[in-house]
């Protein structure tokens, strides 16, 4: 065991001094591994940035990290949500800001109607929600014109940016709420905008108002709410504060579901920018073994003598060939560092200055780009490099130990 460790470490020492005795190639090696790397890490750490911004903007926008609802809420609330009421100020609301991580519960209160602007009127779908529990979804949820719901101004709402737009409404301009009562009747009640707003997701934008819940209530003459939004202090405590919560709450008389489970589009958007990132690494990968095999092939030409005089001295084939495999491996763990420890300062400092990017499909506002890179990409980077490698010097190291010794000797003379 010592001496197959020995030689391990000799080979070792062998394919290092190969490595930097061959200065030009090594470094041309180098600089193809160390930009593959680069590469990957920019590129995979955008879009890891794009996909961050994607889910809090989602989270923030819209769906809370977590929902909770009646049972049978999404199959059969959608056509008879007030069937499915939560209560107002129950113990299990206060059970559930018990729990750690939860910042917050805010109640909304959905339902659809009519608004109507002068000789204007369009559909709508609104939420009823506390002005005061909404200020924790400030940061992405963008409100380009006036002011956010006030608990002072029980008449004032906010509206979509693309439904303001169609029905011609500017803030301050005074409306009308027509929407079926949970009894079927009919029920109406003036307000004003107090501001217009945009998301990350122009579908709600298009018919979306938000008005305070209590308002929503006295509509539709209810009382509760038919969804609670829980707020996290952290998007990646959601699988534990969710495991907590069903431990607290009676699953007979409550529902729970993460955002991970609501957000179809931005899995969606996951898996397809999983695929364009597979599909950019593997061209990577083909690129640096095409060049670490062209590198070392030569190599083995250069060095046939050598070979064949190491040979003759008793050095097996196998001691040969792992000697290049060495070579090849030491060559992915110097790149892929190098590489690894460049592109993470550079994503540094392109995210320090930013990446102005123009606006999204149906908003106005643009914004500024980052790079993400964290430890498990620069991983898998290095990963990418050693393997890469290793492959690139299977078919050089093979046939550097299947020489005649004869023959070699015989090279170039």
């Amino acid at each position: 065991m010592k001496q197959s460790l020995a030689a391990i470490l000799t080979d070792l020492l062998l394919a290092f001094r190969n490595v930097i005795r061959q200065k030009r190639r090594a470094g041309f090696a180098l600089a193809i591994i160390g930009g593959g790397v680069i590469s990957m890490l920019l590129a995979g750490g955008f879009i890891q940035w794009v996909l961050d911004t994607m889910r809090e903007s989602t989270i923030y926008s819209q769906l809370g990290h977590i929902q909770v609802v009646r049972p049978d809420y999404y199959q059969k609330g959608i056509a008879d949500p007030y069937r499915y009421l939560l209560p107002q100020g129950s113990e299990a609301e206060a059970q559930i800001r018990k729990v750690p991580s939860v910042v917050t519960v805010t109640p909304r209160l959905s339902f659809v109607g009519l608004i109507s602007l002068g000789d204007a009127t369009l559909s709508f779908m609104g939420d009823g929600v506390d002005p005061v529990g909404e200020r924790h979804f400030e940061k992405y949820f963008f409100v380009e014109k006036g002011e956010r719901l006030s608990p002072d101004d029980p008449t004032g709402i906010i509206i979509g940016q693309g439904l303001a737009a169609n029905l011609g409404a500017k803030v301050g301009d005074k409306l009308v709420l027509m929407t079926a009562t949970a009894k079927g009747g009919m029920n109406g009640h003036d307000v004003h905008v107090r501001g217009i707003f945009f998301t990350s997701e122009k579908s709600y934008d298009d018919s979306a108002i938000q008005l305070p819940i209590d308002l929503a209530r006295k509509l539709v003459r209810v009382e509760g709410a038919t969804t609670w939004l829980v707020v996290l202090d952290k998007t990646s405590n959601t699988d534990e504060a969710l495991a907590r919560l069903r431990q607290v709450l009676d699953p007979k008389a409550f529902e729970l579901a993460p955002w991970h489970e609501l957000a179809d589009f931005y899995n969606k958007t996951v898996a397809l920018f999983s695929r364009q990132v597979l599909v950019v690494n593997v061209l990577i990968g083909l690129i640096i073994v095409l060049s670490i095999s062209n590198t070392l092939s030569m190599a083995v030409i250069e060095r046939t003598s050598e070979i064949g005089t190491v040979m003759a001295l008793g050095v097996r084939r196998r001691g040969v060939m792992r000697m290049f495999l060495f070579e090849g491996v030491l060559l992915g763990v110097l790149g892929g560092v190098l590489g690894g420890l460049s592109g993470w300062i550079l994503s540094l400092i392109i995210s320090a200055i930013g990446i102005p990017m123009p606006p999204p499909p149906g908003m106005e506002s643009d914004f500024t780009g980052e790079i993400t890179v964290n430890g498990i990409m620069v991983l898998k980077a290095l990963l990418l490099a050693i393997v890469t490698t290793l492959l690139a010097s299977l078919a050089p190291a093979w046939k550097a130990s299947n020489m005649t010794i004869v023959d070699a000797l015989r090279h170039q003379r």
